[in-house]
């Protein structure tokens, strides 16, 4: 027989009062529902949000966010001022751009008192369908509510339609339980009855919680491992499942995001699936639709030898894969599996269906944030200078980006060689190592204009100084828009006789201290600096200085995240990066920065690391 339909309806006075006694509910602060207020105007972004009550010719309010007094205090409204008795009236949604403008609700109170201008509202209902009051978001302004925000406020009324009926539920149980009291001869029929109900609460609660948890948990993902990483805990509730994977649709495939927590998992042996694939989440890819395959026999029959040993050594008896939608497209597929046949009922299909909307939201703003953050990287990376051939002195550089890939640095090195001073001489070599505040797509580009303009600046200013091309930096900085800021070290090497010493000409905008190990092993900072260079600093005298390099000198420059970690003292740092050079530094210079990066760079730095070593023949 066909299941009968429990739409929303409007029912009497009497059976609203019966049902709000059963949930507990009054004109009184409930802290469930207040979480739903909170909820609505998070989601929604806006000043107001109500749950809404009908009793007795007047609307309880024991969920409530941004009422003026002394409505909020009071927590009730008037019939006057309730524009929810529409929606218990008709079952409907009731959404409205303007009440001022709509002739049936124009003359409402509300407006005035309450500052009620845009108004949306979704019915909350029993587990019979009786409309109970309604979940609203107000505005005090004109706005026009987009589908997602329909989508999200309906989403949140049938997670709190659940709240009421698990509330209703756990008071009938109670009510139940009373009974048993009074009949030993009923005791057990009614005992098993409250086991089914607690039982039903529970799940419900569970699917409740879920929905919520998922709204929450995966607003603050930040790229597709750390969508993939919350995934098993958020889904832990509902049906305890024993493995939940995802997959991404790329060209021509389905891309796995392992667990980046688990190195050994099974699941990476099989991180692409191409289109045609016969397995059940590339069939949900292809078809667009849930594919449940209810034990280990259906596999066999319907899908590859491959997909079968794969969940067989994932030990999966029971999958379902449901696709992840996006606002444009079919973003990938969501794998569920449980180790012992599970059957999937109404309710935890409908619950894992609502779920993937939001997983899909967050991989969809995952995919977004990682291809900003792939792109700064190429940036970066593109804009660090192929070292110049120089057969008079050893030069080698190094570049460790940071541990979390979400960190986008401005640092930089730069080596090239200046116009020699007359035919046939030896050229001067211009050296840089820098680092642009910020860890974003803006200090990356910001790193390539600043690398670009010191370069210029050295060249169009012979013979060269060092000083002087980062007072011109510092001019341009204060003219363009580009709020450039940051830390730096701009040196001129500048060639000798074989055997004789080179010189070293340098000026530091307050950038950490170079290192120079002399031939018998002796290792110098290079402490003297000026302030760092920022596009809001005037008047900042550059000064440089000149230090004479013996031949097997090693000059040794770099970047803070070198350095500059939350457990470590900076200045100790310094001193054992001196001791490193001291001890490794007649190592080939490729060698003796690899040394370096791994004592130093342990654990993994927090910021990008630039090492540049350069050796006087």
């Amino acid at each position: 027989m066909a299941q009968q339909d429990r739409g929303p309806r409007a029912g009497s006075d009497t059976a609203r009062r019966r049902v709000l006694r059963l949930a507990g509910l009054s004109a009184a602060p409930d802290p469930g529902m207040d979480r739903f207020a909170r909820l609505v105007a998070r989601l929604l972004r806006v000043p107001a949000a109500l749950v809404s009550l009908a009793e007795d010719g007047h609307q309880i309010l024991p969920g409530m966010l941004g009422l003026p007094e002394p409505w909020a205090g009071r927590r009730t409204l008037p019939h006057s001022h309730s524009l929810c008795r529409f929606v218990v009236a008709s079952g409907q949604p009731l959404v409205v751009s303007d009440v001022r403008a709509d002739d049936r609700l124009r003359t409402s109170p509300a407006v005035a008192d309450l500052g009620m201008v845009a108004f949306g509202a979704m019915p909350l209902t029993d587990g019979e369908g009786l409309v109970l009051g309604a979940l609203c978001a107000i505005d005090h302004e004109p706005r026009t509510w987009d589908a997602g925000e329909l989508a999200d406020l309906e989403d949140l009324a049938a997670a709190c339609s659940a709240e009421l009926c698990l509330r209703i539920l756990s008071a009938q149980r109670r009510s139940a339980q009373k009974v048993l009291e009074t009949a030993r001869a009923a005791a057990e029929r009614a005992r098993g009855e409250a086991e089914r109900l607690e039982r039903e609460a529970q799940t419900g609660l569970d699917h409740a919680e879920l929905l919520l948890k998922a709204s929450e948990e995966l607003a603050q993902t930040s790229g597709l491992e750390d969508v993939r990483r919350r995934l098993h805990d958020l889904l832990a509730g509902v049906g305890k499942p024993s493995y939940v994977g995802l997959l991404v649709v790329g060209q021509d495939e389905l891309r796995r995001i392992p667990d980046p927590d688990d190195a050994s998992s099974v699941e990476r042996e099989v991180l692409t699936l191409p289109t045609g694939a016969a397995f059940p989440s590339a069939r949900a890819m292809r078809e667009r639709r849930t594919v449940f395959v209810p034990d280990r026999e259906a596999l066999v029959a319907g899908y590859s030898p491959e997909a079968v040993g794969l969940f067989d050594r994932l030990g999966l008896t029971t999958v379902m894969c449901l696709p992840l939608w996006g606002s444009r497209a079919l973003l990938g597929v969501l794998a569920i599996g449980w180790a012992k046949q599970h059957e999937v009922g109404f309710t935890e299909r409908a619950t894992l269906t609502a779920a993937s909307g939001y997983i899909a939201q967050a991989v969809e703003r995952a995919q977004y944030l990682d291809e900003r953050i792939s792109v700064a990287r190429q940036l970066q990376e593109a804009m660090l200078t192929d070292l110049p051939l120089a057969n008079s002195i050893e030069i080698s550089a190094f570049y460790q980006p940071a541990a979390d890939d979400h960190m986008i640095g401005g640092d930089w090195y730069d080596a090239y060689h200046l116009p020699p001073a007359s035919s046939g001489a030896d050229s001067s070599l211009m050296i840089t190592v820098g680092d642009i505040t910020g860890h974003d797509m803006h200090a990356a580009t910001v790193m390539g204009q600043v690398r670009s303009m010191l370069r210029q600046a050295t060249l169009d200013h012979p013979p060269h100084s060092p000083a002087t091309a980062l007072t011109a930096l510092d001019a341009t900085c204060a003219v363009l828009p580009i709020e450039a800021g940051g830390t730096l070290v701009h040196a001129r090497l500048d060639p000798a006789p074989p055997g004789t010493p080179w010189t070293l000409t340098w000026s530091n905008a307050g950038h950490p201290p170079p290192l120079l190990r002399t031939p018998d092993g002796r290792v110098d900072l290079l402490e003297e600096h000026d302030p760092l260079f920022h596009h809001a600093l005037e008047n900042v005298s550059r000064t440089e200085h000149r230090r004479e390099l013996p031949p097997g000198t090693t000059l040794l420059l770099y970047t803070d995240g070198l350095v500059e970690q939350r457990a470590r003292d900076i200045d100790t740092a310094i001193t054992q990066l001196a001791g490193l050079l001291n001890r490794h530094g007649n190592r080939p210079l490729p060698e003796l920065l690899r040394q370096i990066s791994g004592r130093m760079a342990q654990p993994p730095p927090e910021d990008d690391v630039v090492l540049l070593a350069l050796r006087i023949p």
